[in-house]
């Protein structure tokens, strides 16, 4: 795992990443175009870098990618020094639809991968209590997911990708099906994990203000198929409220992810 720019060993690079998706008959569909990133290790630092662009414009096909769900059609994903092949557990995914099992307790979801690893039923319960108080649903463990909110559902998946300790953590927009108090409470919890725990979250979205309050890093997409545009950082801000939503500080960063996004012509291929 060689340094990068910084000095600091990295976690997760994309070199050239191109995916197209090819239909049936033949005819590819460009989904991703030459995307090169390296993302830094900060060991006892969560990092939270965003994707940000329009609906449809490969977002979460990048996110595919790294999670090992779609090889590249050119370029490579690599996590720490090795070329990403296959889904593993050095990487853990949050979608937007509910994920659970159904006939599943809660706890019994967050322990399923625990399970499928081999580790013991005491490992697997120690392990399970300690995530599902994280995400506040300790009280719930003997729940059937048909008992819970859209939030909670959510709460269940991230709960189920933390308890496997990922090094990246890819969440596709999974907040979007919430309304906006859940969706508020549910960033702050995202926020609080990434402190608390040693990984780096990759989260997709097209929304600018969930992206100014969630991101250390935000990437800005073109149109399809997706190139990166502008790295911005957000500023570290002192605390992260919904009192900060209105305050200058975030309405200036929101105000230049708005501009950079609307200042940036239509990619070849993009439609609409």
């Amino acid at each position: 795992m060689s340094p990068g720019a910084e000095g600091t060993p990295v976690k997760l690079e994309l070199k050239d990443l191109c995916i197209t998706y090819l239909r049936s008959d033949g005819v590819g569909t460009e989904a991703v175009r030459d995307v090169s990133l390296q993302i830094h290790d900060k060991p006892g630092v969560g990092e939270v870098v965003v994707f940000l662009g329009p609906s449809g414009c490969g977002k979460s096909t990048i996110l595919k990618a790294v999670a090992g769900l779609l090889p590249p059609t050119k370029g490579s994903v690599e996590i720490d020094g090795k070329p990403v092949d296959g889904v593993g557990r050095d990487r853990g995914m949050v979608f937007q639809a509910y994920t659970s099992f159904a006939w599943l307790t809660v706890r019994q979801n967050v322990e399923y991968g625990l399970k499928l690893q081999g580790i013991d039923a005491a490992e697997r319960r120690r392990k399970a209590e300690k995530v599902l108080e994280q995400v506040g649903l300790h009280d719930f463990a003997d729940r059937y997911p048909k008992d819970l909110s859209g939030g909670m559902k959510q709460r269940v998946a991230i709960a189920r990708t933390l308890v496997n300790q990922p090094r990246v953590v890819l969440m596709d927009e999974p907040f979007g099906a919430l309304d906006p108090q859940t969706r508020w409470g549910m960033q702050g919890l995202l926020l609080d994990v990434s402190k608390s725990e040693d990984n780096t979250i990759l989260f997709v979205t097209h929304d600018v203000s969930e992206a100014v309050y969630l991101a250390d890093t935000v990437y800005v997409l073109s149109a399809r198929p997706a190139r990166i545009l502008h790295r911005v950082e957000v500023p570290a801000f002192e605390e992260r409220s919904i009192a900060l939503k209105s305050s200058s500080e975030f309405r200036a960063v929101e105000k230049k992810l708005l501009d950079l996004l609307y200042a940036s012509p239509p990619s070849a291929g993009a439609k609409g």
